[in-house]
């Protein structure tokens, strides 16, 4: 073990006390100790390293972090309905275990993760005590959120799976956030294009932004999914596309789901859309991004928000499309006419790689105006235009 130049405690807590240890070789770190007793029932001295001074450059960062290790520490001896817990404490030991090191959430859901826990769920709940968070005072709160009902049920939703992961460990007995009642119901229809529109948007766009559109209309592919592609993740031979990578703010993590790296086959038009951009592109290796951005010299692709304000938005201007387009956008298309052309959900599910179908037909797939006028003609038709029987 290295050895220590000096020991400056900061702070003594009901647990334990944090310092900074400065050793000989190497950057100081911050230091937990405490004590516990043993089977024996003799009072031994714990240490623990909670990180590099440079990782958690101020006392405030460290001591959060600390917060999490307490919970860790006092397992054994904490109750749930009456240890004074805060959900500070607990979002700290959340974080530690779910967020930092857990592979089982893509980037994307880990950064959506951390921004509701950061910004909404600290501020308001921070102090107070686990038991002491009430169904109602929830649903109050969540109401005069000044966001769309879709961002306050994923508030809700973040806010749950903290408490399932007290109810793990062991620190809560129940999980209030169940009766909270909120809907994610938009405030306006999803956004959702026409053929024509699809098609007028493309007219518009030149490689590879002709074929970046293209492929995730046809595809339904999200957004970290299309710029995550490299060209060895295109078999040509076979027409199939393989999802391995999900690419978010340039960090590359893994897909959203297992569901989501299902192969997928690609049509003909596609298919040779692809093969033309691969003949015209700087960087067409097989461990290139299939939308490598040049700026950075091929080693990281386009950034999505870029391309969409830069390229796709002002097309659609000159399309004279005056929907709000997103990425997600696309996704939702392609869902909707798979449906109205008669697909079948299964098919509809497989081709959005969804874990269930709930989710396709519940939030992707919007049944258009045309296909709403014909079923109703046809139930009409049922009614109608029949000579009358007698009684």
């Amino acid at each position: 073990m290295p050895k220590l130049n000096s020991v400056l405690p900061l702070k003594r807590y009901q647990h334990g006390s944090l310092a900074i240890e400065r050793r000989k070789n190497g950057s100081p770190v911050w230091v937990y100790r405490w004590r516990e007793t043993s089977a024996a029932g003799d009072r031994v001295k714990r240490k623990k390293i909670v990180g590099l001074k440079t990782a958690f450059p101020s006392k405030a960062a460290a001591m959060r972090a600390v917060e999490g290790l307490q919970l860790d520490i006092n397992t054994e001896s904490v109750s749930g309905s009456s240890a004074p817990l805060t959900i500070d404490q607990l979002i700290e030991h959340y974080r530690d275990t779910e967020l930092n090191s857990s592979n089982k959430k893509s980037a994307r859901t880990k950064q959506v993760y951390l921004h509701q826990l950061v910004h909404f769920i600290s501020p308001k709940w921070g102090k107070c005590r686990l038991q002491d968070v009430k169904p109602i005072a929830v649903e109050t709160w969540l109401a005069g959120l000044p966001v769309a009902p879709g961002s306050r049920a994923k508030t809700k939703g973040v806010m749950s799976v903290l408490y399932q992961h007290a109810m793990r460990y062991g620190w809560a007995t129940a999980n209030p956030i169940r009766l909270v009642r909120q809907s994610a119901l938009p405030f306006q229809e999803e956004i959702v294009l026409t053929p024509v529109e699809v098609a007028a948007l493309l007219s518009e766009l030149r490689d590879p932004f002709h074929t970046l559109i293209l492929l995730a209309c046809v595809t339904g592919l999200r957004r970290g999914e299309l710029f995550g592609l490299k060209w060895e993740d295109i078999d040509f031979r076979e027409a199939e596309l393989h999802v391995v990578r999900s690419i978010v703010d340039q960090v590359e993590g893994p897909p959203k789901t297992l569901a989501s790296r299902r192969a997928l086959p690609i049509c003909a038009e596609l298919v040779s859309a692809l093969q033309g951009w691969q003949a015209q592109t700087e960087f067409p290796g097989p461990d290139d991004w299939v939308f490598a951005s040049p700026q950075a010299l091929g080693r990281k692709p386009y950034w999505p928000d870029a391309v969409l304000k830069r390229h796709v938005l002002p097309a659609a201007e000159r399309a004279c499309i005056t929907k709000r387009i997103g990425w997600h956008s696309f996704r939702r298309t392609l869902a909707t006419l798979l449906q109205s052309g008669g697909a079948s959900v299964k098919t509809t599910q497989e081709r959005l790689r969804h874990s269930s179908p709930v989710m396709t037909l519940g939030t992707y797939a919007k049944a258009v105006t045309a296909d709403k006028r014909s079923a109703q003609d046809a139930i009409a038709a049922l009614f109608v235009g029949h000579p009358k029987t007698k009684s």
